[in-house]
Formats: C-alpha cells, structure tokens, sequence
C-alpha cells in the first residue's frame, strides 16, 4: 500500500530546489502548531459524544435524537465537560446508577442522574472503568482494519493506478446499492455516497437505514454497513478489493470518523479548512474535531481526502493556485500531527481553470505536477472541472477527457470521474457509463505517459510550478507576520486569505459545544490512539 502511488518520487521534473520545499514545509509547520497546540487544550461535544460510540453507545430516541447527545448534553448541564464525558458517566455507572451505558443516557435523558467529577478514588475507578470500555471499540477498529486487509490480499487491489472514484447519490441507501455495485462492475475501483445536503450542519448523526436525502443519503453508521457489505459481495464476484468512501466533516465530524472506522469504510473527506469556508461552522471547533477525527482515521488505516478543490469554486484557478499549495501542506501537517502516514493523504486538487485562459491545459499541468511532486508518496485526489461546465454536455464531456489525461499524465493516485452533465442534472447510470468509458479510454491509451512526460528545462511549466510554489511561500510568510491576533493562521483565515471566505474565530455554527480542557481531563479514546495501546 505504502508505496503502490510512488509514481515520480524518483524524478525530480521540475527540477524544485529542495531548500525551497523544506522552507515550504517549515512554514507550514509553524503557520499549524499553534493550532494543534489549541486543539490540544480543547474539546467538544462531538469529540465527547464519539468517545461515548466507541464505547458501544448507539441508538436513539422516539424523535430519532441519539442517546450519545442526550448522555452528553446532561453532562454538560449538570457539571460541564472541561473534565471530559467519561469521567462523571462511569462514576455514576460505577455508583449504580443505571446498570449499563444505554440505561444511563436514558434516564438522563428524563432528568434522572446526578452526575459529579469524581475525586481521588472514585476518580480512578471510574477512568479504569471508562478505558476498558472505550478500548473495546478501538479493538474492535484494529479488528476491521485486519480484516480490509486481508480482503485485499484474497481479492487484490486495481491493476493500476489512479484508483478510478465515482459518486453515487440518490438519497435512499437501497437504490444507491444497486448503483454502487453496477459502477464498480463497470471499472470504478471507490465508490463514495455523497453526503445529503445539509447534514454537515447537523449537530447529531441520524439512525439507521435511510431512504429520503435531498442530493445525497445521509451518513448513517446503518448505511454504512449496508453499503461496506454490499460491495464485499461485488469485491467478491470481481476480483478486486471495492473501496467505501464517505464523508467525515461538519459538525459531527469525529463521530462520522468513528462510525467509519467501525463499519471499515476506506476513504473519509476529512479537510481541516473545508467546514469552516464553506459551511460557516467555527474555526476552533472544526480544528478540535478534525485532530480527533483524524486520530481515527489513522488508527483505522482510513485515506482522507481533502478538499481543496473547493477554493477554486470562489475563487480564480490561476490567481488562487498557491492557496491550494498552502492549504495542501497544512493539511499533510496536520494529518501526519494525527498520526496519519504518507499513503493516507488524499490531498486535494482539481482541474478548474477557465478553458478560455490562454494555455489553460499547461496550467493544469504545470499545478498537478507541482502537487505530485510535493507529496511524492500521497495518492493524491485528482477533481474533475465543474465550475465551467456550462450545460453543453459535449464540451463537458472533452473538457473530462482532458481532465483524465492530465491524471495520466502526471500520475496522480485518486481521480473523481467527471460527468458531462455537471451542473445540468444528477447523472444518470447512462450518464455515468458514459464518463468510466472516457476515463477507460484515456488510461488505456495514455495511461504510460506518466513515464514519458517530461517537461523541458526552465520552460513553461517548470516555471509556472516555481511561481506557484513561490507565492505559496509568501503567502505563509505573510499570514506568520500576523501574531497578535492568536494562532496567525487563524487570523488568516478570518481575513478571506482561503476561498475568499472571512471567517472569525468567534463566530460561526458550533462555538457553543467548544470547552477548554481543566485540568484532570480525561479522554481514554485520545489516550490509546496517541499511544497505539489496545487495553
């Protein structure tokens, strides 16, 4: 797995002055530390309420809100969560106050727990008794992750690379399954259901099998196993090992994590910045839940994909290119802080320069091979162009072969199939077995130019990957000046510096479920995924 998307490490073809890309590197480490430090000093509901998933907490109530939240929110009335859930849970639970987890959450739910911050020995009872039973759920993720593993000795990996990823959407799980099953029977090698708009809003994760989404199904722990079973079947009658994709951002991020994690998804969106520009949900929360989530993704042997693909949705492709550098290394610092490995970065980028701009298509060249050689041993997600399709579904569907050949060209690890149709309709099966026949095309015929393209000296595209690389270094150099404000970084981001989206640390969606840790907090789930412990 390691070393299967190591496609130009060895090539140095656009001959970058190594000093120049550690000072990148170094930037990006001292623009994201002070942010990781926060993280470090803080909690959140979700963080608190997946501690509790881990631990075997499931379900919900007649009105479908999960007994994770009440648990949670009845911690947080009664003595806060400064000190963590898990103490004043198991000190009651150890106190007889209800005979099991479940029972607990709903007789708190009805008011009828009083809840404390144990002490001395009360305080050790109740974190050996909440360690032993969060561990049972981080067993139960090494336990999954042995087995994707072993499916993928007994049925094998695609062929070759980029991994083909394609998007099912239609809002009920059991109509998404056929779709799925048919796509991969077709060449797609990661299936993703996307999210139902809106859900990364919500401050709870829905129950159970879902039929109603408006542009998507819901992430629900039920559809994910729904779905995971499902293409076991067709990984089976295949030959190949059928990748699960979803998404793990919003509000409910480290949940979604866990529950992925649980039922062995593969692949998880999960972008440190994308909640905040885009979903307006505070910047302190979103950074809290990404680290948590991300330690669970790592544990899981789960590859994130990032969503910097989205900047170029606001803002000018070729103006805004460096930003997607930035946001690119800050990402790998974050995620390797997490205990992520190399070939667990999906990092982010996409095909989204206006094809009129003279010499667009060497653009996109020069931007993807300055991404694959960045972050020689990541997969890389390569995005297909939607922010000029213009409804004219044949030049939608050259502008996607053009997409596909750049990916072959540069050899990136992950390419999203482009639909003709973007920004028309949802795509049809057709429309979809129409766009795995352009991407077939293209790796067949072209897919070997990864190891023939070679651009010439100080010519074009060597240059324009310096320039960006370049501005990428004055653009972290410029957001570190800023250290009166806080964590710079965080400055930046209120300034518009991503996406043009200003988006202040004290504001945004969730600034209320954000508490700093006490002293005497205790989080077992933090403990043994920082320590790699299973007991």
């Amino acid at each position: 797995m390691a070393d299967r998307f190591l496609c130009v490490s060895s090539r140095r073809i656009l001959d970058l002055d190594p000093a120049v890309v550690r000072r990148a590197r170094s930037l990006a480490r001292k623009a994201g530390r002070p942010v990781v430090d926060l993280a470090r000093n803080h909690t959140t509901v979700s963080v608190e309420r997946a501690t509790l998933r881990l631990a075997g907490l499931a379900g919900a109530d007649h009105d479908n809100v999960p007994w994770v939240n009440h648990l949670v929110d009845a911690v947080r009335d009664s003595v806060g969560l400064e000190h963590g859930v898990t103490m004043p849970v198991w000190d009651a639970l150890v106190r007889d106050a209800a005979p099991d987890l479940l029972t607990l959450a709903q007789k708190s739910a009805a008011g009828g727990v009083d809840f404390r911050i144990p002490e001395k020995g009360a305080a050790t009872r109740a974190r050996k008794a909440s360690r032993s039973a969060v561990a049972r759920g981080i067993r139960t993720i090494d336990s999954q992750r042995r087995q994707r593993d072993r499916l993928i000795k007994r049925h094998g990996d695609p062929a070759r690379t980029p991994w083909i990823y394609l998007i099912v959407a239609t809002g009920d799980i059991y109509e998404d399954i056929p779709q799925a099953q048919e796509a991969a029977r077709e060449g797609a090698d990661v299936i993703a259901v996307i999210r139902s708009t809106g859900q990364s809003l919500l401050d709870f994760v829905p129950e159970g099998a879902t039929r109603e989404g408006y542009a998507g199904t819901y992430a629900t722990q039920e559809n994910f196993r729904l779905m995971r079973a499902a293409l076991d079947e067709t990984s089976r009658e295949l030959g190949r090992y059928i990748r699960l994709t979803n998404y793990a951002s919003g509000l409910c991020m480290p949940e979604i994590a866990t529950l992925a994690g649980l039922e062995r998804l593969d692949m998880m969106l999960n972008d440190s910045m994308y909640g905040i520009l885009f979903r307006d949900i505070n910047p302190i929360r979103t950074f809290v839940d990404q680290r948590f989530s991300r330690q669970i993704h790592a544990r899981a042997g789960i590859i994130i994909n990032t969503g910097e693909d989205n900047y170029l949705t606001t803002a000018d492709a070729v103006e805004a290119a460096h930003t997607v550098t930035v946001s690119q290394l800050l990402n790998e610092y974050f995620a390797k802080e997490a205990g992520l490995e190399d070939w667990q970065l999906g990092l982010g980028h996409a095909f989204e320069i206006d094809p009129a701009v003279p010499d667009s298509f060497r653009l996109e060249l020069a931007h993807a091979l300055l991404a694959r050689q960045l972050f020689p041993k990541a997969p890389l997600k390569w995005m297909p162009p939607t922010k000029h399709m213009t409804g004219d579904v044949f030049r939608g569907y050259l502008l996607d072969g053009f997409f596909n050949l750049v990916g072959a060209m540069t050899g990136q690890g992950i390419l999203l199939v482009g639909m003709m149709t973007e920004a028309v309709v949802t795509p049809w099966l057709s429309d979809r077995d129409l766009a795995l026949q352009n991407v077939r095309y293209v790796m067949d015929a072209a897919g070997g130019l990864v190891e023939d393209f070679h651009p010439p000296r100080d010519g074009f595209i060597q240059n324009r990957a310096r320039q960006v690389l370049g501005e990428a270094i004055g653009l972290l150099e410029t957001i570190l000046e800023d250290t009166e404000h806080g964590p710079p970084l965080l400055a930046a981001i209120a300034d518009g510096t991503f996406g043009a989206m200003r988006r202040p640390a004290t504001k945004g969606k969730g600034l209320d479920g954000v508490f700093q840790r006490a002293d005497g907090y205790d989080n077992p789930a933090i403990t043994l995924l920082e320590t790699g412990e299973t007991k």
